[in-house]
Formats: structure tokens, sequence, C-alpha cells
């Protein structure tokens, strides 16, 4: 049974969000105080964080930084403010998710439940070493990956890129923070990630034109996402 910490100080929500998970096999803990969610991270395991930025005293993106220290627990934001630099700069920061207020508890549970999936839920603070999504199937430990069962020949770095935002499936990733995270760098390195992407995406058999895994949102970043399927005949 995984077991989430919901940091809120709204007295309402952990009650709306243990009902839309009722039926999901979680177990909730709430608490409404950004010390209290480190304090609670240290003395008990859990799967994942659901951290509300709008906490009294120390602010919401200082303690997902903390988190981020203590721990590599999974850990969905929720913020009031829909501006799209701030959530880029929240995942950047170290979200694994992020909803914008106001949210019904039946996405807030829905993302949730994504979240743990693509983090493999139940092992805590361990991640699983295989990684699938869509037709590609990327072993961590190995240092492969295949696509559509066929093996793909990449290089090192394009191994990390590719590894780095599958297990970020559907987020948006900045370019700045793919050198950052992927080559451990903090200069500019967009021309080197696009070079590496550009590559990337002839081994997956598509095109900046005609993305099937990565896809460019404009003036954001990149996103590595399952192709849709086809709808069935009739």
């Amino acid at each position: 049974m995984a077991k989430v910490l919901l940091v809120e100080d709204d007295a309402s929500a952990p009650s709306a969000l243990r009902g839309s998970l009722s039926g999901d096999s979680y177990t909730v803990r709430s608490c409404g105080t950004a010390e209290g969610a480190l304090n609670a991270v240290l003395d008990e395991p859990f799967d994942a964080v659901v951290l509300d930025l709008a906490l009294p005293g120390l602010d919401g993106p200082e303690t997902l930084r903390r988190l981020r220290t203590l721990s590599d627990l999974p850990v969905l934001v929720v913020t009031t403010r829909h501006d799209e630099r701030e959530i880029v700069r929240l995942l950047g920061s170290g979200a694994d998710d992020c909803l914008v207020k106001p949210l019904s508890a039946e996405l807030l549970g829905a993302r949730l439940t994504a979240v743990l999936r693509r983090s493999a839920a139940g092992t805590g603070h361990m991640r699983a070493h295989v990684v699938k999504v869509g037709g590609l199937v990327i072993d961590t430990a190995h240092r492969h990956a295949c696509l559509d069962g066929s093996r793909l020949r990449l290089t090192r770095k394009e191994f990390d890129l590719l590894e780095f935002l599958a297990w970020r499936p559907g987020v948006v990733v900045p370019r700045s923070e793919l050198f950052k995270q992927v080559w451990l760098q903090t200069h500019r390195g967009e021309r080197t990630v696009d070079a590496h992407l550009s590559w990337l995406r002839r081994k997956l058999g598509e095109s900046a034109l005609r993305p099937r895994y990565l896809h460019t949102v404009r003036h954001v970043g990149i996103k590595l996402e399952a192709p849709e399927l086809p709808e069935a005949s009739a």
C-alpha cells in the first residue's frame, strides 16, 4: 500500500484527497506546515509527497528544495500561479509534476497515481531498473534501450538524455535544465542539447517536424511521451 504525505494548510483538502484515493489502496498522512513535512519525511517512509506551495512560514519552493536534499521521493506540487515560467522553474527544481489550483480531488488523485506509477510506486526511495514509455523500453541497470523490440544503438549521452526524459513522461523540461542534469554543467549548452536531440530523434525514426516521442514545446522545452494509439476502426 502506497503511503502519501499531503502538505496542505487547508483543512478540507486532506479529506478530499482521501476520498479520491479511497479505492486505490493508498494511505494519506497530512500536515499543515513545511517544518512538519520535513520532520515527517525524516521519521517515516513515504512513497510520494503532495506539496501545496501556499504554506505558512517556510515557503513552498524552499520546502521543495529541502525535501530534495533529504529524499528522492516523488513530489507533486500544487500552486495557485498559472504561470508557465513558474511551473518550468518548479519542475527544474525537483518537482515530478505540477498542478494549478483550483483542481478537483479526482484530478489530483489521477496525477498522483501517474507519478507513483512512473516512479516505481511502493519502493519508496528506489526506482525500478526498467522504464517503459509506449514502445520504448529503457533498461537503466544495463544501459540499453529498445524501440518496438529493436535495440537502439545510442551513445552514452544520448542514452543519458533519453533516460532522464523517460523518467518524466509528459513533463516539459527546459533545455537549460537538461544540460545541467545530463551534462552536469551550469553554463549555457542549448546547442549541445539540440544536437543530441537531433541525433536521438534520428535513431527513434522521427524528426522535429514529425515527432513521435520527442516533442518541442516552443519557448519552454522538450517532453517525451508515448505516441497516441490510432483509433480502432468500427
